[in-house]
């Protein structure tokens, strides 16, 4: 008599773990369902910049700013999602893309057939001209022909680095973790030239940072996308659809004349 009770309750308690787990099944979501990646929804839009290339995405009182992190702020806005930038090392920012720590580059990189071997960009964002920079008493360098012999200061792991290579010795080229230390060296004579971009020059010339001049017509002529790796086609047709939204309904000119003063997309 007490085998068969003992036999009935471990075959009630079994039949309840069953049910339970079945109840388990149907009604609690997993975590990848939860938060949507199963449905291939985006919750947030992980952007990533050096946070050091002002005036496009910078630190200030310890908050990250600029033209990029506003417009990929916008973009998120046009996606229906959070906006999310992050920074990360200029010579590891691609590595860190393809390894998925976040979802795109938005951080001002120029779309070259070398990058596009690796990365998926899309439609251009800006266009801007690599150009040399002097002290504002420099009259010796007044074109690029006047680099040769001289120390040319650029940003690290950017194309600016091939540029000055093909004007002076690898042995006069320093490299910096950002433009607007190379640029502030200028005054100091570390440096007799840097290479960058003509819109952060542009701009701290504005705001009267620094005693610099551009010299010379600009070097090159580039167009700057955002990059995504290659399989996420869907990010990248998604964006390129925001990207147009802002230009055709005036978002893009805003956000253009506030940090510039002008529309830097057409060129």
């Amino acid at each position: 008599m007490k085998k068969g009770l003992i036999v009935s309750v471990l075959t009630m308690l079994v039949g309840a773990m069953l049910l339970a787990g079945c109840a388990s099944t149907g009604s609690t979501p997993s975590a990848a369902s939860a938060d949507g990646k199963d449905s291939g929804q985006v919750k947030a839009f992980h952007y990533a910049m050096s946070g050091l290339y002002k005036p496009f995405n910078y630190k200030e009182n310890g908050n990250l700013v600029g033209f990029d992190v506003e417009f990929g702020s916008e973009l998120a806005k046009k996606m229906g999602v959070k906006a999310e930038p992050v920074t990360n090392p200029w010579e590891t920012i691609i590595p860190g893309l393809l390894s998925k720590k976040y979802d795109a580059i938005l951080g001002s990189m120029a779309i070259t057939p070398e990058r596009q071997k690796t990365v998926s960009f899309t439609t251009p964002y800006y266009r801007s001209g690599a150009q040399i920079f002097v002290a504002k008493t420099n009259e010796t360098i007044k074109s690029a022909n006047d680099l040769k012999g001289k120390k040319i200061g650029v940003l690290k792991a950017s194309l600016f680095k091939g540029l000055a290579a093909e004007r002076t010795d690898a042995g006069n080229i320093t490299e910096y973790d950002s433009d607007l230390t190379a640029l502030l060296d200028l005054p100091t004579g570390r440096v007799d030239a840097v290479i960058t971009d003509d819109l952060v020059g542009f701009r701290m010339i504005k705001e009267s940072a620094t005693a610099i001049k551009a010299v010379g017509e600009p070097l090159t002529m580039q167009e700057m996308g955002i990059a995504v790796r290659k399989e996420d086609q869907a990010l990248l047709d998604q964006l390129n659809k925001a990207i147009d939204e802002m230009v055709k309904d005036g978002t893009y000119d805003k956000l253009s004349e506030k940090w510039f003063g002008k529309n830097i997309l057409q060129k």
